[in-house]
């Protein structure tokens, strides 16, 4: 290769990158899925595009697609919060294990069916397609704005986290059992085997990799900047060496990104701001570089069976796991329907179809064809209308003012403590606020005001202007307080917040029997003494979140406010007559 070809290849990377970019903006004004724009942007640059690129290093492509998804996973890890364990925990293992057992069983029949493979070769084809695509996932529920009920949206994000060990484990082990086909190798030890050295490993070296990360991060004194490159290098060794030990690195990546994101860090901010844009890297990268692996023009003799397959993944194989998966957990209807159409398909799938090239097996490229068109469809279908399905679902929450842009110091001794500085925004409550009635008082410290670049007296009857930087010394549980009084208010939204939790607010200890006498509904003599907030809590079966709601007569009780796992607010909307 030429220095010229080299430059020439760096130059195409960057300007493809750089369209990928621009294309985010257009992408979110028609509703399109920013990962089939970069899918679309690397087939435009291929062998049968404009760009003309002819690509077909497999082993390439799978070793930037691993390093890739591996970045995009920590990330995933990172932004998953401790808070959502409480309701989605369990679930989502669920629908990572059983779900992604199910999806491959019912997929694997139909492949097998369709295509006149043998049974080996459909569940191949089921277990390259099992797994929801965290890139896919985690990518379009931000870039689309959503704001969830917290039991759907946990359980999303840490399913498709956490999917991909059962769906690499139901992979290799096709790849072996088609490997020892005619030998006398029994095909159940070989899937129990697999199955203890993916999942054990991964949970094992992804907790201890992330307990000695955190600690180095935690004791370490780097120059600012080094933070979040450590937690990188760090996180991929963590993925590398369980991946050699022939652990799911993916599970173990999650594990220890789960970890450190949980853990109070000096510049943890610097962190999540550096993989965010990593993340991003990582899916235009990888989406591009698959784009290219693609031949369009030989996807036209499978075009009928690639979307039979994908109707059968998408409106059967997907629904009925998702409602074996949760039958245990009790989840509303309307949340398990959503969470079947989350079940999009993206770049796992088709690094996982290059395993049957690597291992030497037959129709590899019939797999990989398959499984790009089916994923198309997926990122088409399914992508395009998370928004619309969220509505009509009725899961969507009203959008809550966000955590405000802040700088913070994490004292070195103390880590539970903050250094904290708010910029006063005209939008945000602080404005013309005293100083006194800061909510200071659980942990936190008023520390002073800088206005025009002085600090100024402290005077407790001062009151907050435009423009103030208000500095507080802070623990980490009164920081969300904080955070609300120096948030910018949103404007009146399009599903406006008193429309949504209705037109009254009751107290939870209320109880239900007065409730009924107001509004005329009739209630079970055993829950005359019961309160509203344990009357809801035993409509969810001790995990309601906020926007939950339940109809009783002329009314519906909405939860407004959970703190600390308790109820503390309710919303009554008056109903017509069904």
């Amino acid at each position: 290769m030429t220095i010229e070809l080299i430059y020439q290849y760096i130059f195409g990377g960057a300007v493809l990158a750089f369209l990928c970019v621009i294309a985010s903006v257009f992408s979110r004004r028609v509703g399109a899925p920013l990962l089939l724009v970069f899918l679309l942007l690397g087939m435009l640059a291929g062998e049968d595009g404009f760009g003309k690129i002819k690509f077909d290093d497999f082993s390439l492509a799978f070793l930037f697609g691993n390093l890739a998804l591996a970045i995009i996973i920590f990330d995933g890890g990172l932004g998953t919060r401790k808070d959502s364990f409480r309701v989605s925990l369990k679930p989502a293992l669920s629908l990572a294990t059983v779900g992604v057992i199910a999806t491959a069983a019912i997929t694997g029949f139909a492949a097998h069916w369709i295509l006149g493979l043998s049974w080996q070769e459909g569940l191949l084809i089921g277990a390259i397609v099992g797994s929801t695509d965290a890139a896919a996932v985690f990518g379009l529920l931000r870039t689309a704005g959503l704001e969830l009920k917290e039991r759907t949206g946990a359980t999303l994000e840490i399913e498709s986290g956490s999917n991909d060990p059962m769906a690499i484990f139901l992979t290799i082990t096709m790849v072996q059992i088609l490997q020892l086909t005619g030998s006398d190798t029994n095909p159940g030890w070989t899937i129990v085997q697999e199955l203890v050295s993916q999942l054990g490993l991964g949970i094992v070296l992804g907790l201890a990799g992330g307990y000695l990360l955190t600690l180095l991060l935690k004791k370490l004194q780097l120059t600012p900047s080094l933070y979040p490159l450590l937690t990188l290098a760090g996180g991929l060794s963590i993925f590398g060496a369980t991946t050699i030990l022939d652990g799911s690195g993916f599970l173990a990546i999650f594990i220890a990104g789960a970890m450190i994101g949980n853990t109070s860090l000096p510049f943890s901010n610097d962190v999540h701001r550096f993989h965010d844009g990593m993340a991003w890297l990582s899916q235009i990268g990888m989406f591009l570089m698959l784009g290219l692996l693609i031949t369009p023009s030989n996807l036209i003799p499978i075009i009928f069976p690639a979307l039979t397959i994908a109707f059968v993944l998408i409106f059967v194989a997907r629904p009925i796991a998702v409602w074996l998966s949760l039958l245990p957990f009790h989840f509303p209807w309307r949340e398990q329907v959503f969470i079947g159409w989350c079940g999009l398909r993206g770049a796992v799938p088709i690094i996982l179809a290059l395993f049957p090239s690597l291992a030497g097996l037959e129709h590899t490229q019939t797999y990989f064809e398959l499984v790009f068109f089916v994923v198309l469809i997926s990122l088409v279908l399914q992508g395009w209308t998370i928004a619309p399905i969220a509505k009509w679902m009725q899961i969507e929450l009203p959008p809550s003012n966000k955590e405000p842009a802040h700088q913070h110091l994490t004292l070195k001794h103390d880590q539970d403590k903050e250094l904290l500085v708010y910029t006063v925004v005209p939008e945000s409550r602080a404005v013309g606020l005293a100083v006194k009635n800061l909510p200071v008082k659980e942990g936190s410290q008023f520390l002073g005001i800088i206005r025009n670049g002085i600090l100024i007296d402290q005077n407790p009857s001062e009151a907050l202007a435009n423009e103030d930087q208000v500095v507080l010394l802070s623990s980490t549980n009164a920081k969300s307080a904080l955070g609300q009084v120096f948030a910018k208010q949103l404007p009146s939204p399009s599903l406006d917040t008193s429309f949504f939790f209705g037109e009254f607010s009751l107290n939870p200890d209320a109880k239900l029997s007065d409730i009924a006498q107001a509004y005329g509904f009739e209630i079970g003599s055993s829950e005359h003494n019961v309160s509203v907030a344990e009357f809801i809590i035993r409509q969810f079966h001790g995990k309601p979140v906020i926007g939950d709601k339940v109809r009783l007569g002329a009314i519906k009780l909405i939860v407004k406010n959970i703190e600390n796992e308790r109820i503390v607010s309710v919303g009554l909307k008056l109903q017509p007559p069904e």
